[in-house]
């Protein structure tokens, strides 16, 4: 199975998983196989700390494995070691035609920005040559290096079909 990694970046508040839940269900319809990966800078719960998976973590498993008949999740404690690479969980997905990374921002991976000028910072392509396109609620600069693709973020079938082109997922 051929396989696609492609990175979704921008700041906080700009409409990366905004973009992602309108692209996902387009993906899918269309035969393809997507992960995602999505990066926090958070601690995450997964459950309460009641419940049992939760309850077995803080007492100190290094891995608990939570199934369902709906899903299942693996939740690996760091327990102060280093943040796993990309690299080194991508090897833990499933395969897939198409992996989107949402976050991984210094990861040398094509990536497509979401800027929004709204959100008051500055854009992230100026200095990051992996950025191949950008999908803004603004129109082009002038000047743009003609190498990048601007897209309307307010037009994710616009988005969708770059995305299906630049992945060779068109096919």
């Amino acid at each position: 199975m051929k396989s696609s990694l492609f990175g979704i970046v921008g700041w906080s508040g700009s409409g990366k998983t905004t973009l992602l839940e309108a692209l996902l269900p387009r993906l899918v319809a269309r035969g393809l196989r997507v992960n995602v990966v999505k990066h926090s800078h958070h601690d995450v719960l997964l459950e309460p700390p009641h419940k049992d998976s939760a309850r077995m973590r803080a007492a100190g498993a290094a891995e608990v494995l939570l199934a369902s008949p709906h899903r299942f999740v693996i939740a690996h404690e760091l327990r102060g070691h280093a943040e796993p690479a990309l690299d080194e969980l991508l090897a833990r997905l499933a395969p897939a035609d198409l992996t989107l990374v949402e976050g991984y921002r210094e990861t040398d991976i094509p990536k497509l920005e979401v800027f929004r000028p709204a959100v008051g910072k500055p854009p992230l392509y100026p200095g990051d040559a992996g950025i191949v396109a950008i999908a803004s609620d603004m129109p082009a600069p002038a000047g743009l290096d003609a190498t990048r693709a601007w897209l309307d973020l307010n037009q994710p079938e616009q988005v969708l079909a770059w995305l299906l082109t630049a992945t060779g997922s068109a096919d």
